[in-house]
């Protein structure tokens, strides 16, 4: 029985159609503050099967997972939430699905200087290419995803 049918962190599946440009890689986290890093771990294990080795977008792409995973453990009152990573040859994309049991659609919000915390999707903005919410309605889930080039432009210039 794999982690994940017995309730734990585990890989679901992995999709890797013959001669497609996209791979993808989904696993579940339980609803606490330990599978944001947990999370993290996986994360960096699979861009390492990947070949991911611009240490800028990987350090990009484990705060983008890190707030979206907080923000489904803090927001929401979700069973499980459901992680995606997919990589194409110039691309990451980094999908978080909640349950959607939390209020209102995620933004960013601009904070006071001595908050501390509110700042997520700000800096999800801030390193990512692109990012989106789709929210399926109450109770039928919610999905925050971003992207971010698979090598930093600094990197891909030299």
């Amino acid at each position: 029985m794999t982690e994940a049918a017995q309730g734990r962190l585990g890989v679901l599946a992995e999709a890797r159609p013959e001669g497609a440009a996209e791979v993808c890689v989904s696993f579940v986290l339980a609803p606490h503050p330990g599978s944001v890093a947990q999370a993290r771990r996986l994360m960096r294990a699979q861009f390492g099967v990947w070949a991911v080795r611009d240490e800028d977008a990987c350090d990009a792409a484990a705060l983008i997972l890190s707030e979206l995973v907080t923000n489904a453990v803090v927001h929401t009152a979700s069973r499980r939430i459901i992680c995606e990573l997919c990589a194409e040859s110039e691309k990451l994309r980094i999908t978080v699905r909640d349950e959607g049991c939390g209020s209102g659609i995620p933004r960013p919000a601009h904070r006071g200087m001595d908050e501390e915390h509110g700042r997520g999707l700000l800096l999800v903005d801030a390193v990512s290419s692109a990012w989106g919410v789709h929210d399926a309605g109450p109770g039928s889930g919610r999905t925050v995803w971003a992207e971010l080039r698979r090598v930093a432009e600094a990197t891909a210039r030299t």
